[in-house]
Parts: structure tokens; sequence; C-alpha cells
């Protein structure tokens, strides 16, 4: 391994132990549902977020608060004895990618047979105290604005 790929996996070593992150992989709610939940919460402060979830009336929003509050809990096993009141906490990223597709086969009249296809998904979530809380909100306004084009 040359010294620039060795240098830049030690740096993206560090910034990961840096990061505060819950993943759900295969989760069985379709991603377009899920994604409707975490715009709802991205860049939000995490109380707000939990409380968002808390009293939301879709089925992805139970799931999506138990991640949250793991993604919390990593957070206060690194920072003993910090709380969450005390610190200006964010949720810096949450994204949704797609996961395996189950296919399966219901019965249709004379003989034919529809594909029903079960969707499930992967969803991440990065906490952490912002630097600059200006940029993260500009920053998931314009993929906001990029994903309506």
């Amino acid at each position: 391994m040359g010294a620039r790929k060795r240098n830049r996996a030690e740096q993206i070593k560090n910034e990961k132990k840096n990061r505060y992150y819950a993943v759900l992989r295969n989760c069985p709610t379709s991603p377009r549902k899920m994604r409707l939940v975490c715009d709802m919460i991205r860049g939000q402060e995490v109380n707000k977020a939990l409380d968002m979830l808390k009293f939301s009336t879709k089925e992805a929003s139970r799931r999506l608060e138990k991640l949250v509050l793991s993604a919390v809990a990593n957070w206060q096993s690194k920072n003993e004895g910090a709380r969450i009141e005390d610190n200006d906490i964010i949720i810096k990223e949450i994204f949704v990618d797609q996961a395996r597709t189950l296919k399966r086969i219901q019965p249709a009249p004379q003989g034919r047979a529809y594909r029903i296809r079960k969707r499930s998904n992967h969803v991440t979530v990065v906490i952490g105290s912002p630097s600059n809380k200006e940029e993260i909100v500009e920053s998931s306004e314009t993929a906001n604005d990029t994903k309506t084009n």
C-alpha cells in the first residue's frame, strides 16, 4: 500500500471514531415510505426529532424512533457523563437505501398470477453537535431542491 493510500485510510478511520451513528438493516418497510419520515426529522435537534417521531401516525416512525435512540446511546457511551439535554445534538445525516426485495406470487383470475414485490430498506442515522447550524440546514434544503427537480 502506498503512503497516500495509507494516510487516507488512517484519516478515514479517525473520522469514523468521531462519528456517532446507528444503522437499521433489512427493515420490512418500503424505502419510499421510510424516506417520508426521514425527511421530516433531518437537521432537527434530537429531542425535537424524538417528539416528532413519537407523535407521528406513520408506522415507519416507530422503527426510526428506536434507531435514533440507539444512536443517542452510542453518543452517550463515548461521552460518559454527558446528558443529551445539556448538549446541542442534531441529526446530521439520515438516509435510506433499498435492501432486498422479496418476490411473491398472488393468484389472479383465469389461471394468471400477479407479482408482489415486498420491499425493504436500510436506514443510517448520524448524530453530532453542529459545527455550523446554517451550513447543515442549507445542505438539507439543497438536497430537497435537487430531489424535486
